[in-house]
Parts: structure tokens; C-alpha cells; sequence
């Protein structure tokens, strides 16, 4: 077990000072918890005074078993190593295949997952890719949903992208409807993750599925909503009528150059529009490439995709931008939880999983990263008065 004493704690929303018990679980969280030798339980504790306490952060989009490939085989990037996570405070993530899935499958990203999940870091993973008709691992979206507990919705299928299969809507709905079917009987969400490109409309087959059928908006979580300003004005429109949009913190200069909105800002803005800010989530796309075309689609640069940049852009969303620290926090930790589905994961609350991170007050930077209930990460700068058990 595992104690830690007079941190000042974010859930994400702030609580104050507290201190926190944990195992594999967060057992309790109190403003003061004192075990003595006669209580019998062996407890590691230290001295968290002067430090932030949140929750890990949630990642909903990471290409751990790698990505890439639009520039043939020698372009294809490297899969994830748990000890990336850790460094970037990720303790949770949802995996998932994108242009790839011929040399990438779907076995290899459930056995990724299990093997992440065995050095500590929850992992979880989507079926389906870029491509329709919708690869599955076993044969259909419904049972893929119901026999493999890891894959937990949809994804990431591919609109208004000369990479995808330019589907119609009625695909769309089915696709959906297939999720929300073999969700339902697992018990799961199904959510459906959106892989938008830059074209001027990319959601406006989502909006004839959400009209012409009795499918819920919630089920519909589009990504890379800051990749053009066109983009983001249109999934601006779909999260004032309720839906939950994503905005992607790897970039790259050419990227930007081409009319990305950096996510940090992108954050800043539409809470700026009065979104609702439980609606708004940032993910890395950590380990996919990063892609630039020119106007003939014709690729022109492409570099991999950071699992660190989810952090840096809450550091960049609150210290630039003037985002509420809990509003900026919640966008990676409770609020893709949420979406997807993951009960236990970003929040700090008894019963939760015991996945937690240190933060420096001032300047926000990680100073410790714990998951299962377990230190798997320390800044070399933490000067953390750790204690052993007796």
C-alpha cells in the first residue's frame, strides 16, 4: 500500500489539501490518515506537501502498435514504449489502427494492449481502421465488441480524407449501429471514433445519419478537430448541439503552416464559444505519423506523432492561453474517460483506479507518475521524502 500525505489535490476539480490511500485502488481519500503499526498493513508513504496531486492522464487516441506508412514501408513508425507513458503521465490510453490496416492488424494491437497492460499502463483498443467494409479481429464490429473485453468502440474510421473510403452515410449509420448493438450487449459504450480530414464539410454525414436515423450524437466522437479552421468551426457547431469533440496535440510547423489550429488554443477557443467544457478532450495521436499534403494531396512532409505533446499542451492551454487549470485537466483526464467509457480511469475518487500523478505548482511540470498504485516514474528534480514501510 501506498500513502501519500498533504498533497494538494485535483479530481480534477480542486479539493484542497488531502492526503491519499491506495493499493491497486484508491482505498481512501481524507484530510488526514494516520496508520499505525497495530493496523497491520504495510505502507509506503511520503510527503507530498507543496505538490499537485491529479489524476493520470487519459489518452484516447495513441497509434501504440505505430502508425504511418503513407510514404511507403520505410515510413512506417515505431510502436510504444510503457516507459513513454510514463514520462508523459499517461496511464491510460485507447489504441487504434488509421490508414494501415494491412500491415498492421488487429491482433498485434490487442496483444500490444495486453502487454502494456501487464507493465502497468490500462490499455484499451478500438476495431475498424480508416477502411470500410470495417476490418475486425473477428469477423464482425458486434463480436469483436462482445468476446474481446480490450475493444471497447469503433475506430478510427475515416471522413472528408483522401486516405479513407469515402462512405455515404447509410455506411456510417451501419458502421454505428453495429457498435452501439455489440456495445450494449457487452456493456460497453461503442463509441465511434471520427478520423476527420480537411475537407469543408466533415461532419456533414455524421448530421445525416444524426437526422435520417434514431442514433444518439453521443455515440459519435470526432478527432482532429483543430486540423484546419474550417474543421474546427464545423465541430464547434456539432459540440454546441451536445457531442463530445477531440482536438490533436501533435503537430508539426508545416502543419501549423498549413492551417492547423494548435489544440491548446483550439481549447482556449471554444470555451471561448461557450462550449460546454466537459464536451472538449485533447488525445496525442502518439505514435502516428504527421502527414502534411499540398492542395494536390501530394505528401510533403511527415514526422511521428509525440505522446508528451497531451501534457505540454495543458501546460501551454493554462500558462498562454489563461484556460481554468480544472478545465484544461478535465480535457485529459475525466472528460475522455467519459466519452469512452472508461469507468475507473480520470478521476481521483475511492474506488478508482490508482493512477495518479505529482505536479510542480508553479510551473506544472511532472514530477512523479504512479499507476496500479505503483511509482513508475520520478522527474530527476523530485525531491520526493519518501518513507519505507516498517
Amino acid at each position: 500500500m501506498l500513502l501519500i500525505k498533504n498533497a494538494d489535490v485535483y479530481t480534477p476539480e480542486s479539493i484542497g489539501r488531502r492526503d491519499v490511500l491506495l493499493d491497486s485502488t484508491l482505498l481512501a481519500l481524507s484530510d488526514s490518515i494516520h496508520l499505525t503499526p497495530e493496523s497491520g498493513l504495510a505502507t509506503d508513504w511520503f510527503d507530498a506537501e507543496g505538490l499537485m496531486l491529479i489524476p493520470g492522464l487519459v489518452d484516447a487516441l495513441v497509434h501504440y502498435t505505430g502508425g504511418g506508412g503513407e510514404a511507403g514501408f520505410a515510413s512506417r513508425t515505431p510502436p510504444l514504449k510503457a516507459e513513454q507513458a510514463w514520462q508523459a503521465g499517461v496511464t491510460s490510453m485507447v489504441g487504434c489502427l488509421g490508414t494501415d490496416a494491412i500491415t498492421r492488424s488487429h491482433v498485434d494491437l490487442l496483444a500490444t494492449a495486453r502487454g502494456l497492460s501487464e507493465q502497468g499502463v490500462n490499455a484499451w483498443c478500438l476495431t475498424g481502421s480508416y477502411a470500410v467494409p470495417t476490418p475486425t479481429l473477428t469477423g464482425s464490429v458486434e463480436r469483436d465488441l462482445v468476446l474481446i473485453p480490450e475493444i471497447i468502440g469503433v475506430g478510427e474510421l475515416a471522413l472528408g480524407d483522401h486516405r479513407g473510403s469515402q462512405p455515404g452515410w447509410q455506411e456510417v449509420a451501419t458502421i454505428a449501429a453495429a457498435s452501439r448493438r455489440g456495445a450494449m450487449l457487452a456493456g460497453k459504450l461503442g463509441t465511434l471514433l471520427l478520423h476527420l480530414g480537411d475537407a469543408d464539410q466533415p461532419l456533414a454525414i455524421v448530421e445525416q445519419v444524426l437526422a435520417n436515423t434514431e442514433l444518439p450524437r453521443s455515440l459519435f466522437y470526432p478527432t482532429h478537430c483543430n486540423r484546419t479552421q474550417d474543421t474546427f468551426d464545423a465541430c464547434l457547431k456539432f459540440a454546441l448541439a451536445g457531442g463530445a469533440i477531440d482536438f490533436t496535440t501533435s503537430t508539426t510547423p508545416a502543419l501549423i503552416e498549413a492551417g492547423e489550429v494548435p489544440a491548446a488554443r483550439a481549447l482556449a477557443l471554444a470555451l471561448d464559444a461557450n462550449v460546454d467544457p466537459s464536451k472538449l478532450t485533447m488525445s496525442s495521436d502518439g505514435q502516428a505519423s504527421l502527414p502534411c499534403f499540398n492542395v494536390a494531396q501530394e505528401l510533403v512532409d511527415t514526422q511521428v506523432a509525440c505522446i508528451s505533446s497531451l501534457w505540454q499542451s495543458v501546460q501551454v492551454a493554462v500558462m498562454e492561453h489563461s484556460v481554468p487549470f480544472e478545465h484544461a485537466l478535465a480535457s485529459v483526464t475525466a472528460n475522455p474517460a467519459r466519452v469512452m467509457g472508461l469507468n475507473k480511469s480520470g478521476r481521483i475518487q475511492p474506488g478508482a483506479s490508482a493512477d495518479l500523478l505529482l505536479l510542480d505548482p508553479e510551473s506544472l511540470t511532472l514530477m512523479a507518475t504512479i499507476s496500479g498504485g505503483v511509482i513508475r516514474w520520478q522527474n530527476k528534480e523530485a525531491q520526493l521524502r519518501h518513507r519505507e514501510a516498517a
